[in-house]
């Protein structure tokens, strides 16, 4: 057993117009496997939001003027340096996030990664010549098409990837040559600030960004405060919706989770499928947005499917994050776990199978697996967001599609099968933002498109398309010479 050591404690101010800040009511960062304290900070007051919307407004007539070159080389100074930094960002995000050592590290390569594509991106942000002269009337008449910054951009992110999550709202952001405001997760602030470190450090210039720990009634406010002008937000469907209705007349762009489901048809690798569900289900205890979470199985295959899955689950290790051999850590607070086994009990009671697992030791549930659930159980027809999932069975393909389609949700799915028939079937009847073909549907690489249909949210992550969200097109008309 290997276990890494603790970062030291220590005090982390907040950014505001390049100036780190210590006002405001100090609070401590604690950890969800012991309730150790990871560090402390201090919660930023109405009139420090204020101060971070003016400082973005001043930033922005900065940001809006680099050259690519130098977006590109800011982006990539970002990447060296949490490269460099890679186990103190590791360790950070398994103390305050609970999540297992290997998987943070996994996580901070994804950010070096999401921060070293924006640096391309940012020389991609092309336009476009536009013939005018589709009628005799307009025959001396031609367009230039040219994308621009939106203006200051207001970022809230989710505990779950406090460093990823962030890095895909604020790099896109620089590529774009918007300013930032930062409201972090309450339960993981710090990796944000280390993140602010780095990014001071980078030559961004002072005010483009700022990272302020607020309640979240101060961010309401920020949503409607006009001198931002999209809001960016990834989190739970209620808050987001309400943000939306908040926000004026900003862009906005939600991502909300999901309930990801994967069919599983029997003409797969069925131990495959299996072992890449175990994978997709209970990786950071299955707090993800599109972690397995309903598997729907061909009948004439799901003992076989449900037995190597129960061999799956039976080997992952459940316990201190900063502990190498962890598979699965600690929710984020006893308090989630608390939710997630009174909805694991409501089923049981309401005619579920226990098929393994369901006990909770403080912040710490076991990986469970469910059968014989229905639409009506809030394991199966809300977002889990716990080691859970749900194992049913099908008969044919369509049936199978009918019941992905009946959820309120629509983030991404998945589909194990050798039929390529199936497979573009699925991709034009699946009611989501993404269909995996012959994977988990928790995949997911940092440049491809990624957001959601119905309560899953409205708009799309991923470098360009972010970028594309943060930037505005702008015709030029000529009038050429005769």
């Amino acid at each position: 057993m290997s276990i890494v050591a603790k970062l030291p404690v220590k005090d982390w101010p907040y950014l505001i117009d390049g100036k780190w800040v210590s006002e405001g009511e100090r609070i401590e960062v604690k950890a969800p496997f012991d309730g150790s304290i990871v560090g402390r900070t201090w919660r930023a007051t109405q009139a420090h939001a204020d101060a971070a919307v003016a400082a973005s407004v001043r930033g922005f007539q900065l940001t809006r003027k680099l050259p690519g070159y130098e977006k590109q080389r800011i982006l990539h100074a970002i990447s060296d340096a949490i490269r460099t930094r890679r186990e103190e960002f590791a360790t950070l995000i398994a103390e305050e996030a609970g999540k297992p050592i290997k998987t943070a590290r996994g996580e901070v390569d994804r950010g070096i990664f999401t921060f070293a594509v924006a640096a391309e991106e940012a020389m991609r942000i092309g336009g476009e010549w536009l013939p005018l002269d589709w009628q005799a009337s307009t025959a001396d008449r031609a367009g230039i098409v040219r994308r621009f910054p939106l203006g200051p951009i207001l970022a809230i992110t989710p505990f779950n990837f406090p460093l990823n999550l962030v890095a895909h709202k604020v790099a896109p952001a620089i590529a774009a040559g918007c300013s930032i405001v930062l409201k972090p997760a309450p339960q993981t602030p710090l990796t944000s600030l280390l993140l602010a470190e780095v990014i001071a450090k980078s030559g961004f210039p002072e005010g483009g960004f700022n990272v302020v720990p607020l309640a979240n009634a101060e961010a309401e406010t920020l949503v409607a405060n006009d001198g931002l002008k999209m809001l960016s937000f990834t989190g739970s469907v209620p808050v987001g919706w309400a943000l939306k209705e908040k926000s004026g007349k900003k862009k906005v762009t939600l991502e909300l989770g999901g309930n990801a489901a994967v069919i599983v048809h029997s003409d797969t690798n069925v131990e495959e499928a299996a072992d890449r569900c175990v994978a997709g289900g209970f990786a950071y205890a299955g707090q993800s947005c599109i972690s397995v979470q309903r598997i729907l199985v061909q009948s004439s295959v799901r003992d076989r499917f449900t037995a190597r899955l129960l061999e799956g689950v039976a080997k992952l290790k459940t316990g201190d994050p900063l502990d190498d051999a962890t598979d699965v850590g600690p929710m984020i607070s006893e308090d989630a776990a608390k939710r997630a086994e009174a909805w694991i009990k409501e089923a049981l009671n309401a005619g579920a199978k226990l098929v393994t697992g369901g006990h909770r030791s403080g912040a710490i549930l076991e990986p469970t697996v469910l059968a014989h659930t229905n639409t009506k159980m809030k394991v199966s027809c809300q977002e889990v967001f716990a080691p859970v999932v749900n194992v049913d069975h099908y008969e044919s393909f369509e049936s199978a599609i009918k019941m992905v389609n009946d959820s309120a949700f629509g983030l991404q799915a998945a589909v194990f099968t050798e039929s390529k028939t199936n497979i573009f079937k699925a991709f034009a009847e699946l009611e989501v933002g993404g269909v995996i073909a012959d994977d988990m549907s928790s995949f997911r690489i940092d440049h491809m498109p990624y957001g959601g249909v119905k309560d899953s949210g409205i708009g799309r992550e991923g470098l360009r398309y972010a970028i594309e969200e943060m930037t505005e097109p702008r015709i030029l008309v000529m009038r050429l010479p005769s």
